[in-house]
């Protein structure tokens, strides 16, 4: 149903823009730094778990809406860039606490982490923005069933998204497992990352269609 032409060409461009740095992957690097391996899986599965809503939306042109319309565009984008900064606000009241990867292993303690990775996807209009604009690119109008390939190139750009980003948590998890042992440390990865959510909540709050 797809070119493989064009399904070359997209995992390339998928795996490039999922290295690329950006809210999603740094986020995920922060999480695998300050908590653990598993923290940076499940926030992964959360984050992908949105772009499931994202390709929905893509494929069947519910995206235009965001694109048209700036009213919805902005009620969005404000949304998500207030749950932004509730992330950034609660993870800085709470930077001086001690390490504990017990509670942040626990189902309710992974359970938070993928909701909010989800939610930190669904809020942000530009993605569903992007994927309107990226998966056409690659899709055959004379294959029929335009719907269905956007929905298969979204399964695949979901399922690299998730190779790539788990890799990355695991990483910054193993490069920082010494480093944690020192509550200072802890500390101001904590600050750090409660300034990378205020950033990105502001970067979303000031984005435009």
């Amino acid at each position: 149903m797809i070119e493989l032409s064009n399904l070359y060409m997209f995992v390339l461009s998928s795996f490039l823009l999922c290295l690329a740095p950006g809210p999603d992957n740094i986020y995920v690097l922060t999480q695998g730094m300050t908590k653990s391996k598993k923290a940076a899986v499940v926030t992964t599965f959360g984050l992908c778990s949105g772009l499931i809503i994202h390709t929905s939306a893509a494929a069947f042109g519910i995206s235009v809406i965001f694109k048209t319309s700036q009213i919805a565009f902005d009620i969005v984008k404000y949304l998500g860039a207030a749950y932004l900064l509730y992330i950034a606000y609660q993870v800085f009241i709470h930077r001086n606490e001690p390490l504990d990867l017990t509670a942040h292993g626990s189902k309710k303690g992974l359970k938070a982490l993928y909701i909010k990775g989800f939610f930190m996807n669904i809020l942000n209009p530009k993605v569903s923005i992007f994927f309107l604009a990226f998966l056409p690119q690659f899709v055959s109008v004379e294959n029929g069933n335009v719907p269905l390939q956007m929905i298969i190139l979204g399964v695949i750009f979901m399922l690299l998204t998730i190779i790539v980003f788990c890799s990355i948590g695991i990483a910054g998890n193993m490069l920082s497992s010494k480093l944690l042992q020192k509550p200072k440390i802890v500390s101001y990865m904590n600050i750090i990352t409660s300034f990378v959510l205020v950033s990105l909540g502001i970067k979303l709050a000031l984005s435009q269609r």
